[in-house]
C-alpha cells in the first residue's frame, strides 16, 4: 500500500522507551515530519503483532532491547496537502516499555537516535499528541516501578 495518499488509513507502532536517562526518541528521516523529532516506531506488517512490531522497530531504529510495559494510546494523524486531500493517514497504536540506557544506534528509518531527559522534551519541538503520550506513559512506567532503577540505597555504613 502507498504510504502518501494511501486507500486507507495505514497502522503504525509507536514506543515510548522510557529509562533513568529519560525517553528514547529519533530524529524522523522519512515523510510524514521528515527531520522532527518522534518516537521510535514504524507500520506494522502483515501477519506481525503489534507487540513484535514494537520490539522490531525500536531495534532497527535504535538498536536498543526493551521490555514490554502495556498500552499507551491509539492516535490518528492525519495530513492533508494544499488542495485539502489525505496526503497521510495513521492509526498509531503507542506502547509504553523500560530498557536500560545503553547508546542508541540510529538505523532504518532514523537519522538519528538519543535518550532525552523528560524534563527536557520542549527543547525537540514535539508533535503536541507524542508529548501527551509520553506523560502518559511515563506514568504507567512510574506504577510499574521504572524509576526504582535509577534510586541507589543510601549507604549510611562507613
Amino acid at each position: 500500500m502507498r504510504r502518501e495518499y494511501p486507500d486507507r488509513p495505514i497502522i503504525g507502532v509507536g514506543v515510548v522507551v522510557l529509562s533513568e536517562a529519560g525517553v528514547l526518541l529519533i530524529k524522523r528521516g522519512k515523510p510524514p515530519r521528515i527531520g522532527s523529532w518522534s518516537l521510535p516506531g514504524g507500520a506494522q506488517e502483515l501477519g506481525e503483532t503489534v507487540a513484535a512490531a514494537a520490539h522490531r522497530e525500536v531495534l532497527e531504529e535504535t538498536a536498543v532491547e526493551i521490555a514490554p510495559i502495556g498500552l499507551v494510546e491509539v492516535v490518528d494523524s492525519i495530513t492533508k496537502d494544499a488542495e485539502g486531500r489525505i496526503q497521510y493517514h495513521y492509526t498509531l497504536i503507542d506502547l509504553a516499555a523500560s530498557a536500560e540506557p545503553s547508546q542508541p544506534i540510529p538505523g532504518g528509518d532514523a537519522a538519528g537516535a538519543e535518550w532525552v531527559p523528560l524534563d527536557q522534551l520542549a527543547a525537540k519541538n514535539l508533535w503536541s499528541e507524542t508529548l501527551r503520550v509520553i506523560g502518559m506513559a511515563e506514568g504507567m512506567w512510574r506504577a510499574a516501578g521504572g524509576d526504582q532503577r535509577s534510586r541507589k540505597p543510601v549507604d549510611t555504613e562507613e
